[in-house]
């Protein structure tokens, strides 16, 4: 046995007849750091806060609704035999796209009745989902839930508690570390963000930016994990990925051709 050993249990504590994860620990913390985040963003830009808070909280409770059920779509077969399971939200299995989905189509939504510009508030939430992202991936770390494939690296994960959600067939060989290559890639994007976000850029490019570079991560980073493929031999959220980067990319040069007196908008450097 090689690599990096994981033996950290990923139930802090039980507490009756519930389990404390380090998961639903470090999502939470996501959560809470990225509205945080999106919040200070709108008070830079002009934004109604307390409207913004609204759009916020109705986001993360759609996110939720929309991350389990791509997961559950995904892991439908398991679902299907062991459907108590699906509401155990805090053992993990929450996948980011469908919470980027719903969760925005009900911010947009909540946005056009608090009277809110969408595009506007659109550049001010990738700050703060790129960094809710990172601490959310800490947990899958520990937690198992997010792994890659076997590999020969010395930086391979080898997973060896009981309580960890890798599959047996996998526990004791060295993985790929998924959720470490995708916290570097979140990195790199959200420095990229911060530099594109003191630029004079069409309003919903900073949000379009971040869809796009998002996606391409996730489409390359997949290849080494191992989920069953749905078309084309690849997973579903690398066809997520491929979508939502050619709606990204089609949304961006759109945004960019517009006139400078329609389309762009500048904002406080800060």
């Amino acid at each position: 046995m090689s690599g990096i050993t994981i033996n950290v249990d990923p139930v802090i504590a039980h507490l009756g007849g519930f389990a404390l994860r380090w998961y639903s620990l470090t999502f939470a913390a996501g959560v809470l750091v990225a509205v945080l985040l999106v919040l200070r963003e709108a008070r830079r830009r002009g934004l109604d806060t307390g409207k913004v808070t609204n759009v916020a909280l109705w986001s993360v409770l759609a996110g939720l609704v929309g991350a389990r059920l791509f997961h559950i779509v995904d892991k439908l077969s398991y679902y299907l035999a062991n459907p108590y399971q699906i509401l155990m939200l805090n053992q993990g299995g929450l996948a980011i796209w469908g919470g980027i989905l719903v969760g925005g189509l009900a911010a947009a939504y909540v946005a056009y009745r608090e009277g809110l510009p969408i595009a506007k508030l659109a550049d001010a939430t990738p700050i703060g989902l790129i960094a809710g992202q990172m601490l959310g991936r800490i947990g899958c770390i520990i937690n198992g839930d997010a792994y890659g494939g076997p590999t020969g690296m010395p930086w391979g994960f080898t997973y060896i508690n009981p309580g960890a959600m890798i599959p047996e067939a996998l526990k004791g060989v060295p993985t790929h570390p998924y959720p470490v290559y995708e916290v570097l890639w979140d990195l790199a994007l959200l420095g990229l963000l911060l530099l594109l976000r003191r630029r004079p850029l069409p309003q919903g490019l900073l949000f379009l930016a971040y869809v796009g570079g998002y996606a391409l991560g996730r489409f390359v980073l997949t290849f080494v994990r191992q989920e069953a493929a749905v078309l084309w031999d690849l997973q579903q959220a690398q066809v997520i990925a491929l979508v939502a980067l050619a709606l990204a990319v089609v949304g961006g040069t759109l945004l960019t051709k517009a006139p400078l007196s329609k389309g762009r908008a500048m904002v406080r450097r800060g």
